[in-house]
C-alpha cells in the first residue's frame, strides 16, 4: 500500500537509534524526507548512514530538546534544508520511574522537561508550518502508563498522562486547520534502551527480551519489534489515517488492561 508521503517532510526527535530510528526507516522506505535529532553526535552520525545507505534524504542535528534555543535552531534548519514540514513525531524519552517518596523535585523537573515540554514547545513552532501542508500530522510517543500507571512508575507515568492531555486538547484546538494530532502508546519493545541494558548488565539482548516478556505477562507473549512501531507511526502520518485524531493508541502486544 502507497502510504500517500512521497517527498513529504517528517522531523523526529530521538531519531538516531532504537523506536526511533526504526521510524525514520519506516519513513524512508515511504519516500519521506526525515529531519532527526539525538543527543548523541556518535548516534546521529551513525543513523545519518544508516537511512542514507537506505535511499533517504536525511537531515540529522545534534540537539538537546530540553533546550528552547536547540529547538528552535532544530525545525529552522529543518526548513532551511527541505523548504517544508508535514509531520512532527515527538519521540524523545528515558526510563524514569521510582516510587513517587523517594523520587525529588529535580527528577521531576527534569522528566516533564524531557517528555512534555519539549513536546509542548515543538509543537508550537511546528505548526504555522504543519497547517500549510495538505496532510499536517502531529504524533506524540507516549507509554501506556499514561492510561494504566503501576507503582513506581512515577515521575515517567505523570509526565505521559500529561503528553496525552496535550495530545488530546491540541488535536480539538488544530484539527479545523487540517493539522491531526495522535498520541502513541508504547508498552514492551525493542529499543536503544533496552540494548544499554543488555550491555551493562552482560545479558545477552535475546535472553533479555525474553524475560521481559515472560515478566509482563504480554498477551502475544514476546517484546514488540522496533518496525512494527515504526510502521505504525508512519500510517499515522499519512494521508491513509486522515480521519484519525485526537487517539492514543496503544502499540503493547495487549499487555494494557486499558484500550
Amino acid at each position: 500500500m502507497d502510504l500517500g508521503l512521497r517527498d513529504s517532510v517528517v522531523l523526529v526527535t530521538g531519531g538516531n537509534d532504537g523506536l526511533g530510528l526504526a521510524l525514520c526507516h519506516s519513513l524512508v522506505a515511504e519516500g519521506a524526507r526525515v529531519a532527526f535529532c539525538g543527543r548523541n553526535a556518535e548516534r546521529n552520525h551513525s543513523a545519518l548512514a544508516s537511512l542514507a545507505s537506505a535511499g533517504g534524504q536525511v537531515h540529522g542535528v545534534t540537539c538537546d530538546v530540553t533546550k528552547p534555543d536547540e529547538l528552535e535552531a532544530l525545525v529552522a534548519s529543518t526548513l532551511e534544508r527541505f523548504g517544508r514540514l508535514d509531520g512532527l513525531v515527538s519521540n524523545a524519552g528515558q526510563m524514569a520511574a521510582q516510587p513517587i517518596a523517594q523520587s525529588t523535585d529535580e527528577e521531576w523537573e527534569e522528566d516533564l522537561e524531557l517528555k512534555l515540554f519539549a513536546a509542548l514547545r515543538l509543537a508550537r513552532l511546528c505548526l504555522p508550518s504543519l497547517v500549510q501542508s495538505p496532510h499536517g500530522a502531529i504524533v506524540n510517543v507516549l507509554a501506556i502508563a499514561a492510561k494504566a500507571p503501576d507503582e513506581g512508575s512515577a515521575p515517567s507515568s505523570v509526565s505521559r498522562a500529561a503528553g496525552l492531555a496535550l495530545t488530546k486538547t491540541l488535536s480539538k484546538e488544530v484539527g479545523s486547520q487540517g493539522v491531526r494530532v495522535n498520541a502513541v502508546l508504547a508498552g514492551r519493545l525493542e529499543s536503544g534502551q533496552w540494548e544499554r541494558v543488555a550491555e551493562r548488565t552482560s545479558t545477552p539482548l535475546a535472553q533479555l527480551y525474553e524475560g521481559i516478556a515472560q515478566d509482563s505477562g504480554i498477551p502475544l507473549g514476546r517484546v514488540g519489534r522496533a518496525e512494527e512501531f515504526g510502521d505504525v507511526v508512519t500510517f499515522l502520518l499519512s494521508p491513509r489515517a486522515s480521519y484519525i485524531s485526537g487517539v492514543g493508541l496503544n502499540i503493547d502486544g495487549g499487555l494494557s488492561p486499558l484500550w
